[in-house]
C-alpha cells in the first residue's frame, strides 16, 4: 500500500500501546505493541477504510500531506 495520508503515532499510557490516528479519515485509528506493529496494522485499516468509503460511495479525502507546521 502507498499512502500519502497523514499518520499520527503517539503511545498511549494508560492502554501501554502505540496508537496511530489518520485525521483525514474520519475515525481511523490502530494500536500496536511496536512502533513498526502499529504502522503496519494502520496502513491495513487505510486500506479497508478506503474500501469501505468505495462500497458505500462516500468521498474518500485526498491525501493533503502534513496538516500541521511547526
Amino acid at each position: 500500500m502507498d499512502s500519502k495520508y497523514e499518520i499520527i503515532i503517539y503511545w498511549s499510557k494508560i492502554d501501554k500501546t502505540f496508537i496511530a490516528e489518520v485525521p483525514e479519515l474520519s475515525g481511523c485509528m490502530a494500536d500496536g505493541t511496536t512502533y513498526i506493529e502499529v504502522v503496519k496494522n494502520i496502513q491495513v485499516v487505510i486500506s479497508e477504510w478506503i474500501e469501505t468509503a468505495r462500497m458505500l460511495n462516500r468521498t474518500i479525502p485526498k491525501p493533503k500531506g502534513k496538516l500541521v507546521y511547526a
